[in-house]
């Protein structure tokens, strides 16, 4: 079967989340991902009851889309600093709180780049980061650990990293995977051809395994394979062109999984990536 929950990353700057999910259901997301607060910033609003009684009917009134939050750009659980390690885990906490307080049962999270500290250095510091905020956050929501481009130091650019991390910590049910097209790409997953398809997604479910993927994002990469360049394009017109997407789309196992495209809003871009990829879902 192909994929039923297809989606985008929706602006919340117009009316706010609940307004981005009715929103979403005008361009035709049956999955829709929002930032609850500004991802630049560490404070955080206030939520109150009248707000998440809106956001849960918007949600009713759209047709009980998926739902995704993506946390904050500035958190790193591997931060040399443990002031800057506290201040990350406190505010992924925070973010975890708030979707359980609306219903949002998926984080999303870069989690953390080890800058110069190496490797197993920042792993190990993120396993424990991610076991605290697992601790002191609902049951309701589950982390998801993004995968990267390989820029910098970031961590989660190669599958091995994001296994370790769930090996290391147990892999316990609310910790998981969101993998980004764009940044398999560009860390060096090819997935262009079938060939190439088939030998990435296999090697993920050999080491990290398709229990642990809860969410997709789907863009094209304005830069090339192996890259590291983290930019993304709309759907068929980066370097990794359209065979991919209709092979994603029309795979039987990400069919309950929800694909959310992160492509440029200019001139009407996630209505335009929405609609193609439910046009490859039937072709």
């Amino acid at each position: 079967m192909p994929a039923t929950l297809i989606g985008a990353h929706m602006p919340t700057g117009g009316g706010g989340i609940a307004q981005a999910v009715r929103d979403g259901k005008e361009i035709g997301c049956t999955a829709v991902q929002v930032f609850t607060k500004s991802p630049r910033i560490w404070a955080s609003p206030k939520i109150d009851a009248e707000k998440i009684a809106e956001f849960k009917k918007a949600v009713e009134e759209s047709g009980n889309p998926a739902l995704v939050s993506h946390d904050s750009y500035l958190i790193n659980l591997a931060a040399p600093l443990p002031e800057a390690r506290e201040k990350s885990i406190e505010a992924l906490t925070g973010e975890m709180v708030r979707c359980g307080q609306f219903g949002i049962p998926f984080v999303v999270s870069h989690m953390g780049a080890h800058m110069g500290e190496g490797e197993e250095v920042g792993i190990g510091r993120v396993v424990e980061g991610a076991k605290q905020v697992l601790a002191d956050s609902p049951e309701t929501v589950t982390l998801l650990m993004e995968t990267t481009a390989g820029q910098g130091s970031a961590l989660n650019w190669k599958f091995e990293q994001l296994a370790g991390i769930l090996d290391a910590a147990g892999r316990p049910k609310r910790l998981a995977v969101c993998l980004d097209t764009c940044h398999i790409f560009a860390a060096g997953y090819d997935i262009r051809t079938p060939e190439a398809y088939d030998s990435t997604f296999n090697e993920f479910e050999r080491i990290v395994g398709f229990a642990s993927l809860k969410v997709v994002h789907c863009n094209d990469s304005k830069k090339g394979l192996g890259s590291k360049v983290d930019r993304h394009d709309n759907l068929g017109d980066g370097e990794i062109g359209p065979e991919a997407f209709h092979m994603l789309v029309r795979d039987p196992r990400f069919e309950k999984i929800p694909i959310v495209v992160e492509t440029p809003i200019e001139n009407d871009g996630h209505r335009r990536n929405v609609e193609k990829l439910w046009a490859w879902t039937r072709a």
